[in-house]
């Protein structure tokens, strides 16, 4: 299920030329497991959509807890970029 995030950002990767994607929030649930799921295309996009996803394993805790998630971004680029999607917004950002 889609979740909100609160910050999202790209830094620079560990190589020269290569970025990751590092998203933070509250998740409602202690136990929730929460990842960066890029969509799957046929072309590239002009900005690939990465959701934001959370997934229980049983039985949910309900509490808020932080989060911090991130995901090289090395063959999920589109051609200007990327857009994260929460449950309730969008985020893009332009990536050389």
């Amino acid at each position: 299920m889609p979740i909100d995030f609160e910050e999202a950002r790209v830094v620079p990767g560990s190589a020269p030329g290569t970025y990751v994607l590092v998203v933070s929030g509250n998740k409602p649930y202690t136990n929730m497991e929460v990842r960066l799921a890029p969509l799957v295309y046929i072309t590239q996009p002009d900005y690939w959509v990465i959701e934001v996803e959370g997934t229980l394993p049983g039985i949910g805790l309900p509490a808020l807890a932080p989060y911090t998630v991130s995901l090289p971004l090395d063959a999920v680029l589109g051609t200007a970029g990327i857009e994260v999607a929460g449950a309730r917004r969008r985020q893009r950002f332009d990536v050389p």
